[in-house]
């Protein structure tokens, strides 16, 4: 078994719950490790890594950090005046940010890193399953659970790691891939990047890091990721390859056909010459475009194109992303972690296909304070392609309260663009509110990167009721 590198022999993890942290940590346990931790407050993550070994304490203080802990590793959402953070600093303890964790832990294999402003945890999802249903047991950290709690990461004994690169903080320039995806560039996390421009030189020192002979796969489709390949190509650079792929006449592995059955869909994509086809099984135009840059990326790695084909139908997707969590009085209730208006629309859209029989309607909670004043307009632009929304107040997050910054401009630009939209300040209320107005035949979407994922089940028990 691969050992835990040197310095992470005994880490302790501030945050060690968190979706991304708790990935590391468990793949830490895995090689040997004793990972130790704190988080805010008892969850799922908690309990699978307690089950990994890893001890975990609530809450944060000094006390908590082991005399013999190797070092501390940090997200880029702990505060600096975190008391296991100034007794790491104190005590003279190695801080090792998340990133740069997780880069020591890709060493020595062939790193496949998925970027982009949306997409991520579903196509690294999507290679993880199918490269392990082909028996390549590749090590993985995503984001979000495949399907139970823990499942977001694992150490194989293959030689390809999968990682999700998350540019919101600019962390992923700590990795140097063989293979990378750019699934698109956009403006957002606004408390880091003041304009898109900025967001276009971060993702192209990412692409700088690609390894010598290695592959950059990116859409042809996406204005933001067609404008960085210009880039790209104009700078020169001989590394990496560039491949692009989408409906684009000019993509490299173009996209012939995307048509949905239900909460499916079969693709049709023309390779090196030949047409390849092959099924979707979860919904949605961008889904099927997600699964084309994984197939790609998968082959630049040399998996053969047939055989990743065939393992792409096995993935029925990952946890909050369009996850069905059940069925009452003939109303079905799906779970989105969308929360910016391109993955709002998207999601939109591909339940609006699915939806054959009855309406769409949504409960949306929108997610920090500045992607809403910045984006709000956008949100509720989205929104007017449901039949029927609930929108509940800000989850902050990491983030302090804005003055003037509201659910209300949500609403507002909803309504404007003729949508009936409904406003629940009170969290406790929206799930028999969003229940109520549904009829047998709807569909009914918990939406948003906060915890309105915990109100699904509450809207069955109102729809049983």
């Amino acid at each position: 078994m691969t050992a835990a590198p040197p310095a992470m022999e005994s880490p302790h993890f501030i945050g060690i719950g968190g979706a991304g942290m708790s990935g590391i940590a468990k793949i830490l346990t895995q090689r040997g490790a004793r990972v130790a931790g704190s988080d805010a407050r008892e969850s799922t993550s908690v309990t699978a890594l307690r089950a990994h070994g890893a001890t975990v304490h609530i809450g944060h203080t000094a006390e908590h950090l082991a005399d013999d802990a190797s070092c501390v590793v940090i997200s880029s959402a702990i505060r600096p005046d975190n008391p296991e953070l100034a007794a790491a600093r104190a005590r003279g303890i190695p801080v090792v940010h998340r990133a740069d964790a997780l880069a020591a832990l890709m060493e020595g294999t062939r790193p496949l890193a998925v970027a982009g402003t949306h997409g991520k945890t579903t196509t690294t999802s999507m290679l993880a399953v199918s490269l392990r249903s082909l028996g390549l047991d590749p090590s993985y950290a995503i984001g979000g659970d495949l399907d139970t709690p823990g499942s977001n990461a694992e150490h194989g004994t293959g030689e390809i790691f999968v990682a999700e690169a998350d540019e919101s903080d600019r962390s992923f320039h700590a990795y140097a891939p063989e293979v990378a995806i750019i699934l698109n560039v956009e403006l957002d996390h606004h408390a880091n990047y003041g304009s898109l421009a900025e967001i276009h030189d971060s993702f192209r020192t990412f692409v700088q890091r690609v390894r010598p002979g290695g592959t950059l796969v990116i859409s042809a489709d996406q204005p933001g990721a067609r404008e960085l390949t210009e880039r790209v190509r104009a700078a020169g650079l001989a590394e990496p390859r560039v491949l692009t792929y989408g409906l684009a006449e000019d993509a490299d592995v173009r996209v012939l056909d995307v048509t949905p059955h239900g909460l499916t869909s079969e693709v049709t994509i023309s390779l090196e010459g030949r047409e390849l086809a092959f099924t979707v099984s979860v919904p949605g135009r961008h889904y099927a475009l997600n699964a084309v840059a994984a197939l790609a990326a998968g082959a630049a790695l040399g998996v053969p194109a047939d055989e990743l084909a065939g393992a792409l139908g096995t993935y029925t997707g990952v946890s909050r992303r369009l996850q069905p969590k059940g069925e009452a009085n003939g109303v079905q209730v799906i779970d989105s972690y969308a929360h910016h208006p391109t993955e709002m629309t998207a999601d939109l859209e591909a339940i609006r296909d699915a939806a054959t029989e009855g309406r769409v309607l949504v409960l949306f909670q929108p997610h920090l304070y500045s992607r809403t004043e910045q984006l709000g307009a956008e949100m509720g632009e989205a929104l007017a392609l449901a039949d029927a929304s609930v929108v509940l107040d800000i989850y902050p997050a990491r983030e302090d309260p804005v003055p003037g910054v509201t659910s209300a401009l949500i609403i507002d630009a909803a309504r404007a663009a003729g949508a009936d939209v409904h406003h629940a300040p009170a969290k406790e209320d929206a799930p028999e509110l969003i229940a109520g107005m549904a009829k047998p035949g709807d569909l009914v979407l918990t939406m948003g990167a906060g915890d309105v994922t915990e109100l699904g089940p509450l809207v069955l028990d109102h729809l049983t009721d």
